[in-house]
């Protein structure tokens, strides 16, 4: 029956149907269906191709679930940066307050002294002073009433501005101690975060690299059909949005022409700040190309919500380092709703984010091996969309 199909090019001797059914060696899920392709990229001239469609479906299906668990953790990572980051910046500050204590202490300490020395020269007071400025508890000395009594007003003076400074410089060591424990509570979980991208990312190159050549440009095919149909959708979209807009600018003009504006419609979203807008999306098209890095703010790499924390920045409006943070800020907007300069938020844990620039396109840092680039909004399942200004 297959003698009539035009003939392949060689291929090794095909295996026998039962060979075909058994399992070859493999524990992981994902190394199987790498077997199943190679098995399938040996088969017989007459065999059905299907099954290995199926199984570049499965690795393509694990390398994204893999590339979006890894945007997730960067985006753990990216939040326990910044709390490290912080965290080391109040350390810091700590740390230069117990100096000046400590400074502070010692002067009080060496004027304690000169007074120690001057009344043992003169013969009086000078055990209880020495005990006073060299004992571990200087307050049990000053407990003595005896030695109070005998201080002078300056001595008096002198003690308690060194019980003071001692005071203060306990209460900077003990604050700075503290957080430097939450400092390395934070370093420590930055670790743990940096690890499982990096496994993540590891296990999915790990998967690619044992595709063969025609298992590759199989796979690259599914991923352009599925940008073909995500482009059709997002052309969709934005012409949607246009009938949608039309249709209220026609409700609007009906409105004003009886007088009665206002009278039970809808109050549409804010409008966006057109030219922040302008500014935050020419940023982001002057990045284009540039390479995605988890963990990168720029200049010279970005991930997703380094970017678009950048775009904004340029366009003089602060937003927060991770997706999680950024989709609180601003106004939320519907998808029919959305306008150039929106943040569009992707996946039910919000773990992607782009800049919406029109026309159903954003500007995004999409994974590790890609660059940033203009896609279509529907490539991705859409969370919700925030108009930062």
């Amino acid at each position: 029956m297959a003698s009539h199909r035009k003939p392949r090019s060689r291929i090794p001797a095909p295996l026998t149907g039962h060979g075909r059914r058994t399992a070859v060696g493999f524990t992981t899920a994902a190394l199987a269906s790498v077997t199943l392709l190679s098995q399938t990229a040996n088969a017989a001239p007459g065999d059905d191709p299907k099954p290995a469609t199926q199984s570049i479906d499965k690795v393509k299906e694990k390398v994204d679930t893999l590339y979006h668990q890894a945007e997730s953790a960067t985006q753990r990572y990216n939040a326990a940066k910044e709390r490290a980051d912080q965290q080391r910046a109040k350390v810091d500050k700590l740390l230069d307050s117990v100096a000046q204590r400590t400074e502070k202490l010692n002067e009080a300490r060496r004027t304690l002294g000169a007074y120690a020395t001057a009344q043992y020269r003169d013969g009086r007071m000078a055990r209880s002073a020495a005990t006073l400025l060299f004992s571990n508890d200087p307050q049990d000395v000053f407990d003595q009433s005896h030695l109070i009594d005998r201080l002078t007003g300056r001595q008096k003076q002198a003690v308690d501005d060194f019980q003071k400074q001692q005071a203060s410089a306990a209460k900077e060591r003990g604050k700075a101690g503290e957080s430097l424990a939450s400092l390395t509570a934070s370093q420590k979980q930055l670790k743990t975060q940096k690890k499982t991208v990096q496994d993540k990312l590891t296990e999915a190159r790990r998967l690619l690299a044992n595709l063969t050549a025609k298992e590759k440009a199989r796979l690259a095919a599914i991923e352009k059909k599925k940008a073909e149909e995500a482009r059709r959708k997002a052309a969709a979209l934005a012409e949607k949005q246009r009938q949608e807009a039309a249709r209220k600018k026609q409700q609007e003009q009906r409105e004003q022409q009886n007088g009665d504006s206002g009278s039970g419609s809808t109050t549409p979203s804010a409008p966006a700040n057109s030219s922040k807008a302008a500014q935050a999306i020419a940023f982001a098209k002057s990045q284009l190309g540039k390479p995605y890095v988890w963990g990168a703010t720029g200049p010279s790499s970005f991930d997703c919500s380094g970017l678009t924390q950048a775009a904004w920045k340029s366009a003089g409006i602060s937003l927060p380092r991770t997706t999680w943070d950024q989709v609180k800020v601003g106004t939320r907007v519907s998808t029919s709703e959305l306008q150039p300069g929106d943040l569009v938020f992707f996946y039910d844990d919000i773990s992607h984010v782009g800049l919406y620039i029109g026309d159903g396109m954003m500007i995004h840092a999409p994974k590790p091996g890609d660059v940033v680039k203009k896609a279509p909004i529907t490539e991705m399942p859409i969370y919700g969309s925030v108009r930062p200004a």
